[in-house]
């Protein structure tokens, strides 16, 4: 791997790879820079009344993508089979932290959650990080179902159950049933026995009720989106103010950096409600012309599982289609009201550098499933020296 392919714009070697997976990577930067350029109106002033300095939180999203660039084009030039070889020990590692945050003295809460394990002066936040691991482990073990033994089956599935509960005790009910959707997906591309994904899907959903029965705020927050404005000052606050912004849009919108609602009514605009941010400022053209990004984003993800080589390959990229795009337009429910109040980030938009390293290593993930394709495979083979120079 030669230094010119950490910088984007410098990447030569983009030249032998297949459409799709130049297609991916230019709408993967035009995705990044979109979501900065939102994130930079929506935190703006509270990052100036928190911290004196209105592109602190600006400043920290750059850190934070640069670093996740570096491990997206470590993906994007390394033959998958590597990340598929460590994907078991990156699980492992991260549901491991994921167990250290619910020790006392350990994890930090923030907004009664406790997420995040604090290392000197960064905090992580491993519930993120683990989602693209979970989408290599989950290709892996049920994309070669057949041939595992039932031990190893069954561990595995121990472990994926773990993890999501894990998740679930943090409380992170958002994150747990984003992943456990996103598993339950991947299981049912891979051709799994109904019978086995039927017992699947009714324990996840006893889990989420008895998590919802269990723990009063969520079942205020499951019930106060049917009517937000029984509650408006408390349950119902943060989707009315987040309604107000969306709908005082209009149809092309106030203008970028013209939001009123960003201005101390909506609560964590730069991060889980950074949509409505959006769509105050551009409008209703500016959300078709970015639902028809994630649009265009899940279709040619679609075609890279198409033209995939074999199933995990297929798996990993229908995977990242989830991750990616279904978890954007959870944001979008939720934020609109179509869906509870919960705490999911929108990839590449919200503010958070755990989420921005996981979203990109995702997205390098889908562009070397597209570069491993037939077309790129038939290419390669046709210009022997265009591998040599694609790393």
């Amino acid at each position: 791997m030669k230094l010119r392919h950490f910088i984007p714009f410098f990447d030569t070697s983009t030249q032998d790879w297949s459409a799709e997976a130049r297609f991916l990577r230019w709408l993967t930067f035009l995705w990044i820079f979109v979501g900065l350029v939102v994130m930079f109106s929506a935190s703006y002033p509270i990052a100036d009344k928190d911290w004196g300095d209105g592109l602190y939180y600006f400043k920290v999203q750059i850190a934070w993508i640069c670093i996740g660039l570096v491990g997206f084009n470590i993906l994007v030039h390394a033959p998958l089979k590597y990340a598929l070889g460590f994907a078991d020990w990156g699980v492992l590692l991260l549901l491991g932290l994921i167990l250290l945050t619910l020790l006392p003295g350990l994890g930090t809460s923030v907004n009664g959650a406790t997420r995040w394990l604090v290392i000197g002066p960064v905090g992580i936040q491993p519930s993120e990080l683990i989602k693209p691991f979970l989408v290599l482990q989950s290709a892996r073990i049920f994309g070669q179902w057949e041939r595992l033994s039932w031990t190893v089956r069954l561990t595995w599935l121990g472990i994926f159950v773990v993890t999501l509960a894990g998740i679930l005790l943090q409380p992170n009910l958002s994150t747990a049933a984003l992943c456990g959707m996103m598993l339950w997906l991947i299981a049912l591309a891979s051709g799994i026995p109904f019978t086995y994904l039927g017992s699947a899907a009714g324990v996840g959903l006893l889990a989420a009720v008895v998590s919802v029965s269990l723990k009063s705020y969520q079942r205020r927050r499951l019930i106060s989106f049917l009517n937000p404005w029984a509650d408006p000052r408390q349950d119902g606050y943060q989707l009315i103010q987040s309604l107000l912004a969306i709908g005082s849009g209009g149809f092309l919108g106030k203008g970028f950096g013209l939001s009123q609602q960003k201005l101390f009514y909506l609560p964590i605009q730069y991060t889980d409600f950074i949509f409505a941010v959006f769509a105050e400022e551009f409008g209703f053209v500016g959300c078709l012309l970015l639902m028809s990004m994630l649009v265009v984003y899940g279709t040619l993800a679609l075609r890279v599982a198409v033209k995939a080589n074999n199933k995990v390959h297929q798996l990993v990229a229908i995977g990242v289609m989830i991750l990616m795009v279904g978890q954007a337009l959870l944001n979008i429910g939720v934020a609109t009201g179509a869906l509870p109040t919960t705490g999911l980030p929108f990839p590449l938009f919200s503010y958070g550098g755990s989420s921005m390293i996981a979203s990109l290593l995702a997205a390098g993930l889908l562009i070397r499933v597209a570069r491993e394709s037939r077309a790129e495979v038939v290419s390669l083979e046709r210009y022997p020296s265009a591998e040599r120079s694609s790393g």
